[in-house]
């Protein structure tokens, strides 16, 4: 996907975990996961058979610990979800879902590759295998053109839903994704606006997150750092004008939002353990 598409508003930042196991330290990058394993231009000639089975799984999604997130999400995602800022500094910094707290594992998907029933499923991974990239040079139109992954299983020219109409033109699926995608780009600018606005009032600060099993400090540990939270007490002491206009754009829910979420940590601590006492289990029985 690399050359082809590229996501904005910071949501190629990442952030970087230290998993301490006995005392040793892992460092695991903590960045936007791409899905895409061959991402090509759509095209209706070369397109023009292809159709998309429904699939009840996410199995691309297994590996990926964070995701980014639109501010629009965050109403819905924070009941289920922690929700960070992530990036080299604030000014750099984008919002991350945190799906996971070990490298290449999505504590919401099973080994099935199935998301967790009644979790928020973020956007950035409801919109595969279809994703808006910048236009290759020389190719006309605006800015961003459909990419899709020609790889996913999901697709076919003899089982599922077609792309295109025998006339060429769009079906009901393919409109209804495009808009999707359209609606996701929207979010993107509205986020980037969101977090230019954190950065002029000072609001994000770096914040380390630490767990620890067990009482012994020579216990496993994961620590998550370059992170970035907003601080309640800068937000508390905003003056009367900024808080009424960030209030009036929608955005101060989106604040809350976020701060909410941070209680998720535990919940998240809670699926790793699950997840590793069934590996544990696992082991045990192949023995």
């Amino acid at each position: 996907m690399r050359g082809l598409c590229r996501p904005h508003a910071g949501f190629d930042r990442g952030a970087a975990v230290v998993a301490r196991h006995g005392g040793g330290q892992r460092w695991i990058n903590v960045a936007e996961v791409i899905f895409y394993e061959h991402p090509v231009p759509l095209n209706r000639a070369d397109h023009k058979q292809l159709r998309l089975k429904g699939l009840s799984h996410v199995k691309f999604a297994m590996n990926a610990h964070s995701v980014p997130l639109t501010g629009a999400e965050f109403g819905l995602a924070s009941r289920d979800l922690m929700i960070v800022f992530a990036g080299t500094d604030a000014a750099n910094a984008g919002p991350i879902a945190l799906l996971g707290l070990r490298q290449n594992e999505n504590l919401y998907v099973d080994a099935q590759g199935t998301w967790a029933p009644n979790s928020y499923i973020p956007a950035f991974v409801r919109r595969y295998p279809f994703v808006l990239g910048e236009k290759p040079e020389g190719q006309e139109g605006g800015d961003f053109t459909v990419f899709l992954d020609d790889k996913f299983e999901g697709f076919s020219t003899d089982e599922g839903q077609r792309l295109f109409n025998e006339d060429g033109t769009d079906t009901e699926l393919l409109t209804n994704a495009v808009r999707f995608l359209g609606e996701f780009q929207q979010n993107i600018e509205a986020t980037r606006v969101f977090m230019q606005r954190l950065v002029k009032h000072d609001l994000l600060e770096p914040r380390n997150v630490q767990l620890r099993k067990g009482e012994d400090e020579s216990g496993q540990g994961i620590t998550l750092n370059g992170l970035f939270m907003v601080n309640e007490e800068k937000l508390r002491a905003l003056d009367e004008k900024v808080t009424h206009e960030l209030m009036r754009d929608g955005v101060l829910g989106w604040v809350y939002a976020h701060l909410l979420s941070l209680a998720n940590i535990d919940r998240l601590a809670q699926r790793l353990s699950v997840r590793e006492q069934a590996d544990a289990a696992a082991a045990t029985s192949t023995n």
